[in-house]
């Protein structure tokens, strides 16, 4: 079905490409800082000729618009202005991920073909017994030996690189994802779709007062979609490499922060810290959450004792239909992911790909401005990511199961993937953890489907316990669920498998069912 709340696309603004609109930024205040790590900032003057630098060495090394550039490393300053100088030159960022494995990073560097690959020694040292298989030329970011130092590589002070124009189809970057459900494909945004991230319109909450802590990674789309707006309005990002909760609470009181992007597991994390309400926090207008689910009874504590309002975003890296739970204005709803924005068109399908009718289940599909150039070099999964519409027009599938309520409000049931199917009937993982979540002494749980000879599957729950037996949880939980929606055993755990941006890594708990 068609979201019964979907909105009239409002008026775009005037398309730009980052760069040029943070040289503006850069004549208008040079001295504003743009960027914080620990002890150190950087203005937007300095960031912007340290920018024209990164963009006039890749030139010198013959890199020609559209070629990527791989980055991979704990967040910096140095990490950013590579990010930015490298737009600068036309050409197309592939942020990889430290925590991936040698074998996945020397993949995804073969993949997107990058001439020149910046480090650090962290992952210098991850590379060691595959460094001799990576063709590009490495640059430390740090100063290590990982490579050549970022300072000695960089062009000269002074002269401006070669200008060139950007077109909006153009590659931004290439964002792999993480791999949890096979090997990582590469996500190709285009500029286009990047503008539509800025924030740059009557409206939004990024502005040049803005100060906005960034401890996800710089590799996530989670970060740059908060990141990037902080920059192109001229606001200030305070970097944190690793995401600790006493220095996250820290810095955003003596910075004065005003946004955050977090992760459910980041949120859960800073509310249960022992000294959370010692924190002056008043300085927050906006926090904004994505990723991973997050339960309704944290986002109602957030609101309760986290002054400023919070926004949980529902989308996909790929783009297409999304939706945004204003929370601070809809407390009624904590336990939807909101309804789609303007131009934003959202449906559900069933199986054969057909709509469903108002209230069903059917897999969430979208459409809009913001919308993937494809699968990098995987034409074959673009396809299988797309669905057509009866009028002809491309959606993404978003992989999610869910309905929308009588008001237009998405409710998640969960990822298509991970439906349980146990006797014909569909079960649904993310039912059973909320019963498993409001049981006491239950920190963290999930359910995941395992072979049955009887009944095709059957649910199996991982449980992170405090204080608590696994036999009387599990008693507990299933007297609550149907009898078709049992939990057949629970394995306590000292913590869930994640990513760094907080998604629970199912297919680690399949495998270790399978290995036992």
């Amino acid at each position: 079905m068609t979201n019964p709340a979907a909105q009239t696309p409002a008026a775009e603004p005037a398309f730009g490409v980052l760069p040029d609109f943070i040289r503006d930024l850069a004549r208008e205040r040079p001295d504003h800082t743009a960027l914080i790590h620990r002890d150190e900032g950087l203005s937007y003057g300095e960031l912007d000729r340290l920018m024209d630098r990164v963009a006039a060495a890749c030139q010198r090394d013959g890199l020609k618009p559209t070629e990527a550039v791989a980055i991979c490393a704990l967040s910096s300053i140095p990490y950013v202005a590579v990010y930015m100088g490298a737009l600068r030159a036309g050409l197309t960022v592939a942020p990889l991920a430290p925590s991936s494995t040698a074998e996945a990073l020397v993949g995804m560097l073969e993949d997107c073909a990058a001439p020149l690959f910046f480090l650090d020694a962290g992952v210098f040292e991850q590379l060691a017994g595959v460094a001799d298989r990576i063709r590009a030329r490495r640059i430390a970011l740090d100063g290590s030996e990982a490579g050549e130092p970022f300072e000695a590589w960089l062009a000269p002070e002074g002269p401006r690189p070669e200008p060139v124009t950007i077109d909006p189809t153009q590659p931004f970057n290439i964002i792999y994802s993480s791999g949890t459900t096979g090997a990582p494909k590469g996500i190709v945004q285009s500029h286009r779709m990047r503008f539509s991230h800025l924030g740059r319109y009557e409206g939004s909450t990024y502005e040049p007062s803005t100060v906005t802590m960034v401890s996800t990674p710089l590799y996530s789309n989670t970060t740059l979609v908060s990141i990037l707006p902080t920059l192109a309005n001229g606001g200030t990002a305070v970097l944190i490499e690793k995401f600790d909760v006493e220095r996250f609470l820290g810095e955003a009181e003596r910075h004065r922060a005003t946004h955050a992007m977090l992760v459910p597991v980041q949120y859960r994390r800073i509310m249960e810290h022992p000294g959370f309400d010692r924190y002056d926090l008043s300085s927050f207008r906006m926090k904004y959450c994505t990723s991973a689910p997050f339960a309704a009874a944290l986002k109602a504590d957030v609101l309760t004792r986290w002054p400023g309002g919070l926004i949980e975003y529902y989308g996909m890296t790929e783009g297409g239909g999304g939706t945004a739970l204003i929370a601070h204005q809809h407390p009624d709803k904590l336990h939807t992911v909101g309804r789609p924005g303007p131009g934003v068109d959202v449906r559900l399908i069933d199986e054969a790909g057909r709509e469903v009718a108002q209230g069903e289940v059917g897999e969430v599909v979208g459409r809009s401005g913001a919308m993937m150039n494809g699968y990098h070099n995987k034409p074959d999964k673009t396809s299988e990511a797309q669905w057509v519409s009866p009028e002809g027009l491309v959606y993404i599938r978003n992989g999610d199961v869910g309905r929308f309520d009588e008001d237009g409000f998405l409710i998640l049931m969960d990822r298509k993937k991970d439906m349980i199917i146990s006797g014909g009937f569909n079960i649904y993982p993310s039912d059973l953890e909320a019963v498993l979540a409001a049981e006491p002494g239950v920190v963290e749980a999930a359910v995941v489907g395992v072979p049955h000879p009887d009944w095709g599957e059957t649910p199996v729950a991982f449980a992170v316990l405090d204080g608590v037996e696994s036999e009387a949880v599990l008693a507990a939980a299933n007297a609550r669920l149907g009898k078709t929606q049992r939990i057949t055993a629970l394995h306590v755990v000292d913590q869930l498998p994640r990513s760094a941006i907080g998604k629970v890594l199912k297919r680690e708990l399949r495998d270790r069912l399978a290995r036992s």
